[in-house]
């Protein structure tokens, strides 16, 4: 190998390894923010889903309610650990007048919605959402469900959550008690 094929790969590693410590914390903080495309503090993006009861709902018709909307699928098992704690700890004590927790299901069909929310045993509301629009508002196109939002009276997002963790669920209680009182 000659001396200039010698420096030229070593430019060429050079330029590798500084590209890759570069990326890195960019990839890191990527996914830090577990796929999410909404930040606490923004307004949440309004839409409007069909219920599992047939009923249409709009987001922004809540105003004056806190609202927890919880991404979900028949398919994710950590939704199905998920949703009993939603249930007990959540939809059955907060006061319906002052909250609202909507199951947002992703990309599946009415019979299969019913399906899960009656192996679930949920009484809250599951919403229909076709082709993940409504998920895509709020994540990237390819993130996990099993994620929750908590939105303020006005409108603004609050709090997040991805995957189930029962330190950071509690913890979630907690805000939707300090928003509702």
């Amino acid at each position: 190998m000659t001396s200039m094929h010698t420096g030229r790969l070593f430019i060429t590693i050079l330029i590798f390894f500084s590209l890759a410590l570069f990326l890195n914390p960019v990839m890191a903080q990527e996914n830090d923010d577990r796929g999410f495309l909404v930040e606490t503090g923004q307004r949440a993006p309004d839409f409007t889903v069909f219920l599992d009861n047939g009923e249409e709902w709009t987001l922004s018709e809540q105003r004056g309610k806190v609202v927890m909307l919880q991404f979900t699928a028949s398919w994710c098992g950590v939704c199905r650990k998920e949703m009993p704690y939603i249930e007990k700890d959540i939809h059955k004590r907060m006061p319906k007048d002052k909250f609202v927790v909507i199951g947002v299901d992703r990309d599946e069909p009415l019979s299969t919605v019913l399906k899960f929310k009656e192996q679930t045993g949920i009484t809250y509301p599951l919403a229909l959402d076709p082709n993940a629009e409504v998920f895509k508002l709020f994540a990237h196109e390819r993130a996990g469900v099993t994620r929750n939002v908590i939105i303020d009276q006005n409108g603004k997002i609050v709090f997040l959550t991805r995957l189930f963790e029962k330190e950071e669920f509690d913890h979630m209680v907690e805000v939707i008690e300090m928003l509702i009182q």
